[in-house]
Parts: C-alpha cells; sequence; structure tokens
C-alpha cells in the first residue's frame, strides 16, 4: 500500500525513517534527519528538506553517498548485487540488457571517469519523464560529464541522486505527476515540427512563418480546443489565441480578462520548453477547469506569441508587439536569408500582410487585469539550489550593438609587436575589461557572442573585426552605468592602438520590474505548494517586457536540468517540476477568483 503523508507525518521517528528506506542509497541519514522538519505540508516539501539535508552535511558526507551508488552497468549489476531499486532503474533504461559492444565501452565509460573524479557516475537513468533514458541519451550524457570539473561534477551528482529519490519517492507515495507528464508530452509531440535543413539533422530550429512554424501553430490550435477553449483561433501574425470564458456574472459587470502566453518560435538548434512552457501550463489549467465544469469570474486568454526570437527577421518580439501596437511597418519589407520579405512570407502563410489588420490585434488595457507568464528559468540558479520554481523581481534592462574594428592587414612575418593595428586584439582586449565590469556589478552581463575576422588567414594580422556587445543588468541605470563604461574603454583601446571603430545600436530594452501584487501572487501560489519561496531577476528578456509598456505583469520560473542550459538542445526540465508549475499556476487563478467574488 502506499504511505500518506499524514501516515508519514504521525509515525514514530523509526517508523517514519523505514518508510522511506531506499530514497538514499545505503544512506538513511539523509531521510532520518530531515523527518525532524515534520510535518510536512505536500511530497514537495518533504523532497527539499532531503536536499537541505545534504547540503548542510559537507563535501565528506556528500562524497560517501555518491560513493555508495553502484556503477552504471558496472561489478554490482553483474554480481546481482544491486539494491533493488538500483535494479529497477537500471533495468528500465535497458543496461541489463547491453550489447558486448555497449557494455564494453559503458565500461570504459566507468574507468576514465573514477579516474578523473574518485567517484562512480551518477545518473537519474529514468530521466526527466520518469519512463527510462535510452541507452545512447546514457553513453552520451556520460561522455559529455566526463569535461566537467572535478567541483562542478560533484554537485551534478548530488543533483541527479536527488532526481533519483524524487521519483523513488513517488513510487513510495504512489504519486504520478499525471499532469506534468501530459504538458511534458506536449511538448515532445510539438517538437516534431522543425525547419528544412535541421530536422534532417534531427535538431529544432522553429523560425518565423516557415512550414515548420506553421505545423506548430496548427497543432497548437487543435490542442487548445482539446482542452476546452471557447474560442481558438491564429491572429493577423501568426499568433495562437485561446480564450477560455468567464463564468456568469453579476447584471451589468462585464468581464475583464486575464493574459498569459510565451512564444512556440525557437532559436536555431535550441531547446523545447524555451517559451512554449508558457503555452502548455496554461493550457492545462484550462484542461482542469473545462473538465470540472467550472469558470472563472474573468476570461483567460492564452496567446501562443508567434515570433519572439529574431530568427528569420530582426523584429524581436514581433507576436507581443503587435498586441501592445508596437508592430513596426518596415518589418514587412525586411527580407531572410533567402530574399523572401515578411510581407511575402505572411501572404504565403495565409495572412493578411496588412498594417490594417495588425493594427486591429492592439489590446486595451483598461480590459485587461494584467499579464503573467511562465518560463523555463535558462539559467544555472534554481538548478543549483534545487529548488524547482523561482518568482521573477524585474526583467533586467538591455541593450545590443553590432560593431566593428578596422586596423591594417599585415604579413604575420614580418610586422613587429609594436608596429600593428591589429583589430581582433583590440576586441580581444576589450572582452577581457567587459568581462571583469560585469563582475564587479552585482546581476550585471556583459557578452560578446559573435566575433570575426574576415577573409583572415593565419599569416595576416587582423585588420577588420566584426563583434556584437550585449549589456544587461536589473535596472536601467546600472545597464547604462556599464553601456558607458564598456563603450569608453573599447574608445579608448581603439585610439590607443590605431583602429577604427564603428558602432551601430540594435536594439534597447528597458528594465521591467514586476508588478508588486501580482508577483505576491505568484509568491503566495509558491508558499501554498509547500517549497521554499527564492526571488530572482531574470537576465533573459521575455514577451513580458513588452506587455509591461502597457499592463503589470509578473513572471514564474520553472527549474531547468543540465545547468539550466537554454537555448541548446540540452535544455530540459522533469515533469513533477511542471505538475508544481501547472499547481502554482493553478493557484493563482483561484486567488484572482477570490479576490473578485470578494
Amino acid at each position: 500500500m502506499p504511505i500518506t503523508l499524514e501516515q508519514l507525518n504521525r509515525a514514530s521517528l523509526p517508523e517514519a525513517t523505514q518508510m522511506l528506506d531506499g530514497l538514499y542509497e545505503h544512506s538513511l541519514w539523509i531521510a532520518e534527519q530531515a523527518l525532524a522538519q515534520r510535518p510536512f505540508a505536500s511530497l514537495a516539501a518533504l523532497k527539499h528538506a532531503m536536499v537541505t539535508v545534504l547540503e548542510k552535511a559537507g563535501v565528506d558526507a556528500q562524497l560517501a553517498l555518491i560513493r555508495a551508488h553502484p556503477e552504471l552497468a558496472g561489478k554490482a549489476m553483474v554480481s546481482n548485487s544491486l539494491t533493488a531499486e538500483s535494479t529497477h532503474e537500471q533495468t528500465k533504461a535497458g543496461l541489463t540488457n547491453c550489447t558486448p559492444d555497449e557494455f564494453a565501452h559503458i565500461q570504459q565509460l566507468n574507468a576514465q571517469y573514477n579516474a578523473k573524479f574518485g567517484f562512480p557516475f551518477i545518473l537519474a537513468v529514468r530521466g526527466p519523464r520518469g519512463l527510462g533514458l535510452a541507452k545512447r541519451e546514457i553513453i552520451a550524457t556520460f561522455e559529455r560529464r566526463l569535461g566537467n570539473p572535478v567541483d562542478f561534477e560533484r554537485a551534478e551528482c548530488l543533483r541527479n541522486i536527488h532526481r533519483i529519490a524524487e521519483i523513488r519517492l513517488n513510487d513510495k507515495f504512489g504519486f504520478e505527476p499525471t499532469v506534468g507528464n501530459a504538458v511534458w508530452d506536449w511538448h515532445e509531440d510539438l517538437s516534431r515540427h522543425s525547419d528544412p535543413g535541421f530536422a534532417e539533422q534531427g535538431q529544432l530550429t522553429v523560425t518565423y512563418l516557415t512550414d515548420a512554424h506553421r505545423a506548430c501553430a496548427a497543432d497548437l490550435v487543435a490542442r487548445m480546443r482539446e482542452c476546452g477553449f471557447d474560442e481558438v483561433g491564429v491572429d493577423a501574425v501568426g499568433n495562437v489565441v485561446g480564450r477560455y470564458r468567464a463564468g456568469p456574472l453579476p447584471e451589468g459587470q462585464g468581464a475583464k480578462t486575464l493574459l498569459t502566453g510565451s512564444h512556440y518560435d525557437t532559436v536555431r538548434n535550441g531547446g523545447k520548453y524555451d517559451g512554449r512552457l508558457g503555452i502548455f501550463v496554461p493550457m492545462a489549467c484550462v484542461q482542469q477547469l473545462h473538465a470540472a465544469g467550472e469558470r472563472l469570474p474573468f476570461d483567460f486568454e492564452v496567446v501562443g506569441f508567434a515570433e519572439e526570437e529574431g530568427q528569420r527577421y530582426k523584429a524581436t518580439f514581433l507576436g507581443s508587439g503587435a498586441l501592445t501596437g508596437h508592430f513596426n511597418p518596415g518589418w514587412l519589407d525586411q527580407q531572410d536569408a533567402d530574399g523572401v520579405s515578411m510581407r511575402q512570407a505572411m501572404q504565403h502563410a495565409g495572412l493578411p500582410a496588412s498594417l490594417d489588420a495588425i493594427d486591429t490585434l492592439k489590446r486595451d488595457p483598461s480590459k485587461y487585469l494584467g499579464f503573467v507568464e511562465v518560463h523555463i528559468e535558462q539559467g544555472p540558479v534554481l538548478n543549483e539550489m534545487d529548488l524547482p520554481l523561482g518568482v521573477v523581481t524585474s526583467i533586467n534592462a538591455s541593450v545590443r550593438y553590432l560593431c566593428e574594428a578596422i586596423g591594417m592587414a599585415s604579413h604575420a612575418g614580418t610586422t613587429p609587436m609594436d608596429r600593428r593595428r591589429d583589430a581582433a586584439s583590440a576586441v580581444a582586449e576589450l572582452a577581457l575589461y567587459a568581462e571583469q565590469r560585469a563582475m564587479a556589478d552585482g546581476d550585471s552581463v556583459a557578452t560578446i557572442g559573435m566575433l570575426q575576422v574576415p577573409g583572415g588567414s593565419i599569416n595576416v594580422v587582423p585588420g577588420r573585426c566584426l563583434f556584437s556587445l550585449d549589456l544587461r543588468a536589473p535596472s536601467n541605470a546600472q545597464r547604462d552605468a556599464l553601456e558607458q563604461d564598456i563603450l569608453a574603454r573599447l574608445r579608448a583601446i581603439c585610439e590607443r592602438r590605431g583602429i577604427g571603430l564603428k558602432t551601430e545600436e540594435t536594439m534597447r530594452a528597458a528594465a521591467a520590474p514586476s508588478a508588486p501584487e501580482w508577483q505576491a501572487r505568484w509568491e503566495n501560489a509558491v508558499n501554498a505548494l509547500g517549497v521554499p519561496l527564492h526571488r530572482m531577476p531574470s537576465g533573459a528578456g521575455h514577451d513580458a517586457m513588452k506587455l509591461h509598456e502597457v499592463m503589470p505583469q509578473a513572471m514564474l520560473f520553472v527549474r531547468g536540468l543540465n545547468s539550466g542550459i537554454s537555448h541548446n538542445p540540452l535544455e530540459s526540465t522533469t515533469n513533477d517540476d511542471m505538475e508544481l508549475c501547472v499547481n502554482a499556476f493553478s493557484h493563482l487563478l483561484d486567488q484572482l477568483a477570490t479576490e473578485h467574488k470578494n
């Protein structure tokens, strides 16, 4: 029989400890110490209590726990001396049925890993969905993590151990994150659409109004209808818009609307969750409301924004910008790399491609309660803290430049070092300064993500260097100070080295602090789930930045796996965290509904 939280909270310490036996390999002390924090309001609270115990235990205890685990497809498996839990997990991942070549390769990886780190490789082989990773995924992860620094890899092992414990705990309590599973599966299903040139390589790329993009829109429309939305359609810029109508209201009282959503386009060779999580989570909330026959005292509008990433055209936030009345007419004449204008792409997609039609998309802020957005964190903070959710305090201000340093190309062998006008070295000097300057400024970041020597040669001093600047900070003032210092240093470097300089500002976005009352609603929702509350800024830009210009907004972050990496195929999150996110969103809707009734 599954355990219940009530039983665990009421049991004596020895009885409760025995109930949790097997969560951590040969290390019952973790559960025993965590039980001192009873009563637990939720499984999530119990999970985090165990995380905290291990965090406070110190490096020696952590290493002992890691070393208590068996190798994957190792000696313990061959000798049938694995624990029942490990046997089940390695069997589910197919590791007990390796081919001779697979087994030999894993043994070689085990030896290399132990030689470098001094402890066994730990991976939650049941994976983010709980169904088991394929052997090829396990081997690829093993190979990739061999390149990690020792301290980082120790922490990564601990994160995987906690994921293993989370899945085992679910098994003990008979808990299945069914809603999280559905949302996870929706992401997998939508990821089957990808642009030509990427689809053939198994890479996910969906850029504005391509065939893959339009297929994603069609799938979202169908899924919204299945979930129970009252109205679903694709608007004049390709946004997918679903509306779940309010229930009966007192006579003479019109329904306002809560707006939410995120984008369904991707960067090139990107991840499955960036943007799309913010569409699917509220869709799951509507599905639950519809199944229960419940209505909210306000309309609920969920938008899958057609474009946020600026990949095919230089038109970042096109989808959300159309709703705020900030569609740039000049965008229609922009051409992609193949010479196709946005106007032509819209016409090919069956959209009106007219400014009059696009202008009608502008929302009247007086009819809206506000905008909320769920998003995968796209960073390592929640992952390192082993927290599933984070409440966003503000979206950072940012500015971007495309620049060109112009020196003199000359012979690498005959040009003395003190006679050179090396454009690339000037930019390299700037890169080091930008790194130091941003690190001295809390939560600021500076990136030179593009650096190119056109027509460069191994034996030629670089005469030109094209580069980008991406500067971000929590406030406009902090961003402006960072920008001023870095640009001043860039000019000084170029002047000293005899280098010409061209700079073009390509984007500037103001900071978007969360509206206090909406941030508080997210905080209440997280607290209600029994998980620790963590507040954090967003270093990445989001559609919420555009909606912030016309209505109050606030965001909720969901933890990512693999160090929270994003804009990368390794981007991932778990069914458990998705379930918590849906529950948090549902709680926010309940709060808002209660406020309207009172």
